[in-house]
């Protein structure tokens, strides 16, 4: 096979990756808006400590450009954050910021947290208040089933607990 078409280290970007914003509203938990200022401080360091020893042609060139960047976009989210600041609320019904338990058909259990699209992470039971999931479980109470239509199969779950976690 000719390796003229492949690529040797396919790993590496050759330049940096731009992240866009949603357009959707901004809204943040408060331990969303301290991860975005932390993650705007952490970029600024970063860039500082590139900046001295920057170098055209080096890596240390597309790492800058990454972290100016994305400290752009971090910035920009702070900036346009629109806090929602439900903790420790005695609320009944699904809103942003709630931790859901819910149970499927099998029986077993989950928790969920809705919060803003950059402190989601579905792996962690973190849900981003815009995803298919999360827009079906807003406004919902205990007791409340909730069937959520994908094209591997339905998800039918049942709501049992709500409550709004301090942090």
């Amino acid at each position: 096979m000719s390796r003229a078409f492949v690529k040797e280290d396919s790993a590496a970007p050759e330049e940096p990756l731009k992240r866009q914003a949603s357009g959707r509203p901004n809204y943040v938990t408060f331990a969303g808006l301290e991860l975005l200022k932390a993650r705007v401080a952490e970029l600024t360091t970063l860039r500082a400590g590139l900046l001295v020893k920057k170098n055209d042609g080096e890596p240390r060139a597309l790492q800058l450009q990454q972290a100016e960047i994305d400290l752009e976009y971090y910035e920009g989210q702070v900036k346009s954050a629109k806090l929602v600041d439900n903790r420790g609320l005695a609320l009944e019904d699904v809103r942003f910021g709630a931790a859901v338990k819910v149970k499927d058909q099998a029986g077993a259990e989950k928790e969920y947290l809705i919060v803003g699209e950059d402190q989601a992470d579905a792996e962690a039971g973190k849900l981003n208040w815009a995803s298919p999931l999360a827009a079906a479980l807003l406004g919902k109470k205990p007791g409340s089933r909730v069937l959520l239509e994908r094209k591997g199969g339905n998800i039918d779950l049942e709501i049992f607990a709500v409550r709004y976690p301090q942090e």
